[in-house]
């Protein structure tokens, strides 16, 4: 591509010294020839551009975010960026507690510890040898650090999302209005609910993931997670109409087809898709705006604890446990794995209360 300069390209015109990509072709070529080293070079391109396909974009956009704030920090203590030394990365996990973000206060420790995981990844990326022993120092330094600043008092981060319940779907739906948004809004989240949707979720489907059947519907989930990178949640009809994901998906996709052109009903077309205020359908949903569209429906609502994007993912597994669910079922419902660490945590929040030692005392 013009204006790209592959490895294939490096190795044909040189590159400065001490370039780790450069100083590999070279090698090959001593071992194996020109002509071969080329195709290996060439076929290293591919293999990068296979990584940054597959390469989830939430997840690209976390490396980047956290990219940024390490050259924040090494510009401010005039740093190389290229060089991901034991003391450098102390001493940026030190900063980030410290006034790590851009208005000059200090990072929750679970946001440190992304940035550190990512800006490794970037470091290794960009040819710096980050070892493990020096990941670890840098870990260690941010968990004691952590620590401290709790023994100091300092509470950082938002705590636990609030749990999407029952109730509130009843608020939800209730608060709705009756156009092409509102029917939108409900399918949107009667459905996230009760397939325990993250954000990237509703935002990844299309028309034709939703299929309905006898006794409910079926949403394939891409996750892109692992080879298995669907999950079928199946989701039965529920007794109340007025809070059925079924009907909801059924009427907002009745209205969608009445209201908006033909393109936005076809199998290929977003399953959730933007809706401007004159009721014009804007393009499909994508991860923030539907983060956006939970947060604005509970705060219509009333919602007494105000939701985030990962509020129904919550609701779901609170709720199935309440009700008895087994942890098995409720995990595949989910798509966590049936050991999983989030998981088990927002069972806590139910038998936290119901085994807990001071119930029922008097």
């Amino acid at each position: 591509m013009d204006g790209v300069m592959t490895t294939a390209t490096v190795l044909a015109e040189g590159t400065e010294d001490g370039d780790p990509r450069t100083a590999l072709i070279n090698r090959w070529a001593q071992r194996h020839g020109v002509a071969a080293a080329q195709r290996l070079a060439e076929a290293e391109d591919l293999a990068d551009a296979v990584a940054k396909e597959i390469t989830p974009e939430n997840t690209r956009d976390t490396y980047l975010k956290s990219w940024r704030v390490w050259e924040r920090f090494t510009t401010a203590q005039d740093l190389p960026n290229t060089e991901g030394s034991r003391g450098s990365l102390v001493a940026f996990v030190t900063w980030m507690l410290r006034e790590g973000q851009a208005n000059g206060k200090g990072y929750a420790a679970s946001s440190a510890s992304t940035h550190l995981a990512a800006v490794v990844v970037g470091l290794r990326q960009r040819g710096s040898a980050v070892t493990r022993d020096d990941q670890a120092a840098a870990r260690k330094a941010l968990d004691g650090l952590a620590v401290r600043l709790l023994q100091e008092g300092e509470r950082r981060g938002r705590g636990q999302a609030a749990a999407a319940e029952v109730p509130d779907l009843y608020r939800v739906v209730r608060s709705c209005p009756d156009t092409l948004a509102g029917a939108r809004d409900k399918a949107l989240i009667l459905t996230g609910f009760h397939y325990a949707s993250r954000a990237q979720d509703p935002a990844g489907l299309l028309a034709g993931d939703v299929a309905l059947t006898p006794r409910g519907m079926v949403v394939s989930v891409l996750t892109g997670k692992t080879k298995h990178s669907v999950r079928d949640a199946k989701i039965n009809r529920q007794g109340d109409p007025e809070i059925c994901p079924v009907e909801a998906w059924k009427a907002y996709r009745a209205r969608l087809a009445a209201e908006a052109p033909p393109r936005w009903s076809e199998p290929t077309a977003p399953a959730f898709v933007g809706v401007d205020r004159h009721g014009n359908v804007t393009g499909g949903m994508v991860p923030d705006s539907v983060t956006r569209a939970v947060k604005r429906i509970s705060a219509r609502a009333g919602v007494p604890l105000a939701w985030t994007g990962h509020s129904l993912r919550i609701g779901l597994a609170t709720t199935a446990r309440k009700r008895g669910k087994d942890a098995v079922a409720i995990a595949d419902q989910g798509g966590w794995a049936r050991h999983s660490r989030s998981m088990n945590g927002y069972f806590q929040r139910v038998d936290g209360w119901e085994d807990n030692a001071t119930a029922g005392l008097t």
